[in-house]
């Protein structure tokens, strides 16, 4: 049942056949051990409910669901060629100076190397700088604190990107 204090953007997500819902969700997060708990739980009666549901998906995820969801990330300062999210959400990077740029390519091939998958940050409001002193200060981490900071990195993008999919009118 959808009351009518359901803002209409997650009302239509709410009313989505399956198939489009669960679309929409890898659109979010490639993740789909992730997409399928939160398509499981519709409908939702508030965004703070999705996001929740999100959130608890999350902190859930295997190792394997985690590279499953980083694999739908390009590396900071290489945006997808036509993807207008990751372009949005790496526009700090798309500001920065031709040095740190290079330097953000060194950092994301070394980190690369060391962790085996892309840096991840939420990269939504940060300046190509913040994005480079992460990325130095990340490198030193152990794996497994480095699994957990992409976990809470992960859970912040797809927050903003479930925002933008239920909060459109």
């Amino acid at each position: 049942m959808t009351s009518t204090s359901t803002p209409p953007g997650l009302a239509r997500f709410n009313a989505l056949e399956e198939h489009a819902a669960l679309t929409a969700l890898h659109e979010a997060c490639a993740s789909t051990v992730w997409a399928k708990r939160l398509l499981a739980a519709r409908p939702y009666a508030t965004p703070e409910a999705l996001y929740a549901a999100s959130d608890a998906a999350m902190a859930e995820l295997t190792a394997d669901d985690l590279a499953e969801a980083m694999a739908g990330h390009p590396p900071i300062g290489r945006p997808k060629p036509g993807d207008p999210t990751s372009s949005r959400e790496q526009r700090g990077m798309a500001g920065a100076s031709d040095a740190v740029k290079a330097e953000m390519l060194e950092l994301n091939l070394a980190y690369q190397e060391k962790f085996g998958h892309v840096f991840l940050i939420c990269a939504t409001g940060r300046t190509g700088e913040q994005m480079r002193d992460a990325v130095r200060e990340r490198i030193g981490n152990t794996p497994e604190r480095e699994r957990e900071i992409v976990r809470t990195e992960l859970g912040k993008i797809n927050r903003i990107r479930l925002a933008r999919l239920v909060e459109e009118d």
